[in-house]
């Protein structure tokens, strides 16, 4: 095929690309502008531009409604339970693709049947296990479960990219002496770090979105995450929207910076291996 012949092709698929992102930006771009306006004026003309900007609502909903110390506490949950559960996943699935021990394909099935329990379905067992732990109301143990309901997922992605290493480096490293220890910190862990880079993104999000074991679990204001926070916004008779619309807005940009600055190791880790 010339290179004629590709060109409709491939400028319609840049439109088509183009479209989608037009249509995934426009929420954020009608938010924004929402936040800059008061709540009078986003119910007469939601979908304009705003009269007169201001910045109000920001200040309103970073001192008046405490959202510091809804970041903070999102930001320790989140964060935590990415580090510590990427951790797990990393010992783990580093001994099930590169060894074969008895038991293996059974501890690994284990591991994948992780993936087709959604976390939501264990919401009765885990409040009572987390009462008796004396968990509740309590960054820690919201902390723990986010970090315990990624490793399956986490153990899957790293098993995969663990065994496309050389079988060489490791028999390589045994005969310079390395040990176990070594060989995984030294060799393996660096090879697999775009995979880190992605598997830490994608537990990112959802832990940072998540609305429905906050509200179960926190009971104190000042222990919220921002998504049991913004829901404070919601009166039984009125909503202060421009509030709500401003908290949003800080809620998205740390997710809006994470990606900015992780775009190159994300597409390398989705991308690894297809030249192979």
């Amino acid at each position: 095929m010339t290179a004629g012949r590709r060109a409709p092709g491939r400028a319609a698929v840049h439109l088509l690309l183009w479209g989608y992102a037009v249509v995934a930006l426009l929420p954020l771009v009608i938010m924004l502008f929402n936040s800059l306006r008061p709540t009078s004026e986003i119910f007469t003309a939601p979908l304009s531009l705003p009269t007169s900007p201001t910045l109000r609502s920001y200040g309103q909903v970073w001192t008046e409604a405490s959202f510091s110390t809804y970041l903070l506490n999102s930001l320790t949950v989140t964060c935590g339970a990415v580090l510590l559960g990427t951790a797990v996943s990393a010992l783990a699935a580093y001994p099930l693709a590169r060894h074969d021990f008895f038991g293996n394909r059974v501890l690994g099935a284990y591991f994948l049947a992780g993936l087709m329990l959604p976390i939501r379905l264990g919401l009765v067992p885990i409040f009572y296990l987390m009462d008796s732990m004396g968990l509740i109301d309590s960054l820690l143990g919201l902390t723990l479960l986010y970090a315990a309901s990624g490793v399956p997922f986490c153990v899957f992605v790293l098993s995969a990219f663990y065994r496309s290493l050389p079988g060489e480096l490791d028999e390589a490293a045994r005969l310079d002496g390395a040990g176990e220890f070594r060989i995984f910190g030294q060799i393996m862990l660096p090879l697999v770090r775009p995979a880190l880079a992605s598997v830490m993104l994608f537990q990112f999000v959802p832990v940072w979105h998540e609305f429905l074991y906050p509200l179960v679990l926190l009971r104190s204001d000042e222990k919220f995450t921002i998504p049991r926070g913004l829901a404070q916004f919601f009166g039984e008779y009125t909503t202060d929207w421009s509030a709500l619309f401003a908290g949003l807005v800080l809620a998205t940009a740390p997710l809006f910076v994470l990606f900015v600055l992780a775009t190159k190791q994300i597409i390398a880790g989705l991308t690894a291996g297809m030249s192979k």
